[in-house]
């Protein structure tokens, strides 16, 4: 499966911003669709994991973001969106879609002025 992030931008600290990441094919079947992000200054290796949401609907995030990021999917459309609200300058980074087995959109940035 190929994965096209979209949505990034520019926005000041307490704005929103949705991020779709668009599957080439039926995502119904992957296990776990993720988001990561690697700030500035970072190595791909030290990309960070944000959330994922699993063939059930859950989801999962890291503290910072939870209660800000709302995760969400669109099987008929082969879409998963991440919406952030409230978002802070360290939210800064490039967002990667993940689909596991190695499987990553290209990356869309986000940056968060103060």
């Amino acid at each position: 499966v190929q994965l096209q992030a979209s949505g990034g931008g520019v926005v000041q600290a307490g704005g929103s911003l949705r991020l779709l990441c668009t599957a080439s094919e039926s995502i119904a079947n992957i296990a776990a669709m993720s988001w990561y992000r690697q700030r500035p200054g970072q190595t791909r290796d030290d990309v960070q994991f944000v959330a994922s949401i699993n063939t059930s609907g859950g989801t999962h995030y890291i503290p910072p973001v939870r209660g800000r990021f709302t995760l969400s999917r669109d099987i008929a459309k082969n879409t998963i969106s991440l919406q952030m609200d409230s978002l802070k300058p360290e939210d800064t980074a490039v967002y990667y879609c993940n689909a596991g087995y190695g499987r990553w959109g290209q990356g869309t940035l986000v940056t968060v002025s103060s």
